[in-house]
């Protein structure tokens, strides 16, 4: 991957978030040019400012990506652009649909136009598990933006920049996800709630996503969505191993740790989908990823602007992929669970 990020000029959106921050402590080991950090909330990028004191190679630009000009500003220059800022929260864009329409689908359209703009080499997506078969807002948005990056190659005139989405699940320990949540409630002796002990989620570590994501923007030729294959979680058994692990630690007994189930939220599903049937008729399975391609052909083409996949069998969905033990989920867990912040009162 060196020869990939070696001395490239980076821009990450979204730089102050789980994912976005862990692209840019793993970018740095890889010895880029410079890393523009590109978001809104200048705290964060305040606080990321003293976590890397003494790189010389980041630069910090405040700036939304509902904001085409500003975009165009910071990606002069640029190699390579890493698009992790969206709106992920499903019941809040299903209570703020357009606002997520905004940034999920029209900030990702001002990423696109920026990049041909400045004649960015690659441009990747973050995408969400969300955006197969979705029946929230938050997944509709990133569908359509997944379906921008790949029409795009059709559409691009002679403009050369590659531009492909990677989709993942749930990431450990990232904001806003339960981990977070649980851990505050089990310190705070109050109840752990449950939305259903029984639903289940694809997981896998900050650290993981990211490594996977850096294979994903070596390899993609353009239009492709790299889908990466994950463990699957039952939310029973994360919450009980949480418990187990974060009572004791706090001197709690966890038995005393009440459960308190609240029901499925708006948007929200059972069983999770990482790929459809339909995608799998266009996708080839490239050991720790799925690699959906574009069934779009354009009248007039001589050959496709997109190569093609041999095609599988079936989706992957929830129900396919391994379901880990807690046995298992301690292990995952270990470095989540080591992180002070998370652990201790």
């Amino acid at each position: 991957m060196t020869s990939v990020f070696k001395g490239k000029k980076i821009l990450v959106t979204g730089a102050t978030g789980s994912i976005g921050s862990e692209i840019v402590r793993q970018l740095l080991k890889e010895d880029p040019a410079v890393i523009r950090l590109y978001s809104r909330d200048e705290h964060k990028q305040y606080l990321m400012q003293q976590e890397f004191e003494g790189f010389t190679n980041i630069r910090y630009l405040l700036g939304d990506v509902r904001d085409r000009n500003r975009l165009e500003t910071a990606m002069q220059g640029v190699d390579l652009v890493f698009h992790t800022a969206a709106y992920k929260h499903v019941p809040l864009c299903e209570y703020n649909s357009f606002e997520a329409v905004k940034t999920n689908v029209i900030g990702t359209q001002n990423i696109i136009d920026a990049a041909m703009a400045n004649n960015v080499d690659r441009v990747l997506l973050i995408s969400s598990d969300k955006a197969a078969s979705p029946p929230n807002v938050m997944g509709a948005t990133k569908l359509l933006a997944e379906k921008l990056m790949t029409s795009v190659m059709h559409s691009r005139g002679e403009k050369k920049t590659r531009f492909s989405s990677v989709r993942f699940g749930n990431v450990l320990g990232s904001r806003g996800s339960v981990i977070p949540l649980f851990a505050k409630q089990i310190r705070d002796g109050e109840p752990v709630t449950i939305t259903d002990p029984e639903m289940v989620r694809f997981f896998m570590s900050i650290p993981d996503a990211v490594q996977l994501t850096f294979s994903a923007m070596e390899k993609m030729d353009g239009g492709e969505v790299f889908i990466l294959k994950m463990p699957v979680v039952k939310l029973g058994d994360l919450t009980d191993v949480l418990v187990e692990e974060l009572a004791a630690k706090n001197n709690q007994d966890p038995s005393s740790i009440e459960r308190k189930i609240i029901g499925i939220r708006p948007g929200e599903k059972m069983q999770e989908i990482l790929m459809t049937d339909e995608e799998a008729m266009h996708a080839d399975d490239s050991g720790d990823m799925f690699v959906v391609r574009s069934s779009l052909k354009l009248p007039g083409e001589i050959e496709p602007a997109i190569k093609e996949s041999k095609g599988l069998a079936k989706g992957y969905g929830s129900k396919d992929a391994k379901l880990l033990s807690k046995e298992e989920i301690k292990e995952l867990l270990s470095d989540v669970l080591s992180a002070p912040d998370l652990c201790c009162s």
